[in-house]
């Protein structure tokens, strides 16, 4: 019964979706002001009916319900709670699901807290939210019923991708979906505007806080991802470039970039068009991306290779939003009032300076991505773009943007002074010498540009550092005057330095890892030992544990210091899960610092030798931390008392909640 009242409501919900989709914009056009507020309600209903429908699919994962398809083909009654759950989303349609389920999240948030929002732009919003609704939800009922039942119920289940099972997995796909789908307020927000022919520094307000809690989902998404994938696949890497990695990457790049360029709208009134067309672009880019992890186009460990009917479907999709909304834009946005000037020398210059090469690179990882599809595609020639070239091409666009990172916030608006902001950022370029000429110093071997990567991003941290510092004059005031001046400062001054600071130490740990790590592949037998940087590993043996729905042959190694001294001990393992005999690898970590020894285990032979690989990440770590800050310096933003109060407002037009919430967040 369950399963058929989690498809009636999806079914019900599909209905909601239409009406929403076309009576408020009927409404618009005719000036109804009834027609118009049925948009907030009708929104709020549709959610209603898809948390229905997922939590019925929820519960049939939880109690083992065997007679679902989607539950028989990717669980196990043996499988813990936490894994059975996070299994609703570790398949296509179960995925698709929770796609939906946050799109109409997003939609009953605007119309539940969208009560300042002009009423046409509101219901413009929430009818084009409709639209991508109803596309989504007519997919899943006509490809991908997760619904659908087995005449004679199995007593057991197939079990989940063995490489899902992990903890990872019940938090990195929800805060990725929170980022793909949250981009979709923007759109949704940049189609209303471009409907209404106006768009103004108010329009910015609204739609920043949005854009800036999808950026900081889709970042620590991206984030979890990437660590799930360097301790769960045994490999030791943190980005493969693999296309649906860079299918994450795309949108993220144009979200920081739209995100930069909302700023500049509200402050100055100006890029209104580019910032109209980043929004239109952020969100194709998320629709991109699950058109390739759905598609079949691509095998990746990643990817929900399936039939082409669903890959047609979504294709029909993207032509429909993307192509429509480019067409409604190159339209409409002629039409549309441009902004004021601003000198090249400015704030607002450097973050045209960061939009320019934010999209470049976005540009480059689309190329390298999607060009050898199209050309196998085209022609049927096959060809491999990898790490070389997005290595290549990627970090020379980079460098630039993280030399000029510190100086956008020491540039006044409209006009800056260029040697002003140098002489300010005088002591974070003598401390990046300094780290430059230690890392020559300290290292020996290792690409000989190394030093100066770290020098970058050691340059970009003490920036971060400096805006705060002049700021708060901490070194010219008294410590109480500095720290009421600190206290004062605006919570998106903070979140500025936080999320610049966390780019910094990203930076930071990409260059130490990848120029600095070191990696040993050899097959040991017990009692042997190998050496690998600073560290002696011997091999003790193997011995054999049970877990609830698994059983692992694990390996146990001494740690010991070059030097002498024990540190502890490691234990990799081969995990292998009985329902699909399938083996993964269950890699060990040790943690110095922001370092880790990295130890995977291979299948053993015949004479009780067993194949290892022993890596040494040196401030692997500062990878994945970097994230931590970004996140932490979004939400310190986001939660600026501007967001809540907004900007001033006639007495009788004043905005209260939270589209007031929508003021600058810098």
């Amino acid at each position: 019964m369950i399963p058929e009242l989690g498809h009636y409501a999806l079914m019900l919900a599909f209905g909601l979706a239409l009406i929403q989709g076309t009576m408020p914009i009927v409404g618009t056009r005719g000036n109804d002001a009834v027609l118009m507020s049925m948009a907030a309600p009708t929104a709020l209903a549709q959610f209603a009916f898809v948390a229905i429908a997922f939590g019925a699919l929820a519960v049939c994962y939880v109690t083992s319900d065997f007679s679902v398809v989607n539950v028989y083909e990717n669980s196990n009654s043996h499988m813990p709670l936490i894994y059975r759950f996070a299994s609703v989303w570790g398949n296509h349609e179960g995925s698709m699901m929770l796609w939906v389920f946050i799109l109409t999240v997003f939609g009953a948030l605007v119309a539940a807290f969208g009560g300042n929002l002009p009423p046409p732009l509101k219901a413009d919003a929430l009818a084009v939210q409709a639209w991508i609704a109803a596309a989504f939800h007519l997919f899943i009922l006509t490809t991908s019923n997760p619904f659908l039942r087995i005449p004679n119920a199995p007593l057991e289940g197939q079990d989940l991708n063995p490489i899902l099972q992990d903890p990872g997995l019940a938090f990195h796909p929800p805060m990725l979906y929170l980022g793909y789908v949250g981009f979709s307020i923007a759109f949704s927000f940049a189609i209303a505007a471009l409907l209404e022919g106006r768009i103004d520094a108010a329009w910015a307000r609204w739609v920043r806080p949005w854009v800036l809690g999808a950026w900081m989902c889709l970042t620590v998404g991206i984030a979890g991802g990437s660590y799930w994938a360097y301790y769960e696949l045994g490999w030791g890497g943190f980005w493969f470039w693999d296309p649906v990695e860079n299918a994450s990457l795309m949108p993220w790049l144009a979200g920081t970039a739209l995100l930069h360029s909302a700023v500049v709208m509200e402050k100055r009134g100006a890029l209104k068009v580019w910032t109209i067309l980043l929004a239109i672009l952020t969100f194709s880019l998320s629709l991109i991306g699950t058109f390739l992890v759905r598609s079949g186009v691509l095998t990746s460990v990643h990817a929900f290779a399936t039939d082409p009917t669903r890959g047609v479907f979504i294709l029909a999709i993207l032509i429909v939003f993307i192509g429509g909304a480019l067409a409604l834009y190159a339209w409409r946005a002629p039409l549309l009032k441009q902004g004021g000037l601003f000198a090249p020398i400015s704030r607002e210059g450097a973050l045209v300076f960061n939009n320019l090469f934010l999209t470049t690179a976005c540009a480059t990882v689309i190329v390298g991505t999607l060009y050898p599809l199209a050309l196998e595609a085209l022609i049927g020639a096959k060809i491999s773009v990898g790490p070389p070239f997005f290595n290549m091409t990627f970090g020379p666009i980079f460098i630039p943007l993280m030399l000029a990172m510190p100086f956008g916030p020491c540039l006044g608006w409209k006009r800056g002074d260029l040697l002003g902001a140098a002489q300010r950022l005088l002591a974070a370029a003598i401390i990046a010498a300094l780290a430059i000429a230690s890392a020559f110093a300290l290292e020996h071997g290792g690409p000989v540009l190394a030093p100066f990567g770290v020098g970058i991003a050691i340059f970009v941290m003490a920036g971060a550092i400096t805006d705060i510092v002049e700021r708060t004059m901490v070194l010219r005031l008294p410590f109480r005057a500095a720290l009421s001046r600190a206290l004062g400062l605006p919570r998106s001054a903070w979140g500025t330095a936080f999320a610049h600071f966390g780019i910094g130490v990203t930076l930071m740990g990409i260059v130490c890892v990848t120029a600095w790590g070191s990696e040993r592949i050899a097959e040991v037998k017990p009692g042997e030992t190998l050496e690998i940087s600073p560290y002696r590993v011997t091999f003790d043996g193997l011995f054999n544990r049970l877990g609830p729905n698994y059983r692992d042959l694990v390996g146990r190694f001494t740690v010991r210091r070059v030097a002498g001294g024990l540190i502890g001990h490691m234990e990799p393992s081969r995990r292998t899960f009985t329902a699909r005999n399938e083996a993964v690898t269950e890699a060990a970590l040790k943690t110095r610092g922001f370092s880790q020894l990295y130890v995977s285990l291979g299948d053993p032979a015949a004479d009780g030798a067993v194949a290892v690989r022993l890596y040494y990440k040196p401030q692997v770590l500062m990878i994945w931390l970097g994230a931590a800050f970004m996140f932490l310096g979004g939400g310190l933003a986001l939660s600026d008392r501007r967001l809540r109060v907004g900007a001033p407002q006639p007495a009788k037009s004043r905005m209260p909640t939270v589209e007031a919430a929508a003021s600058a967040v810098e």
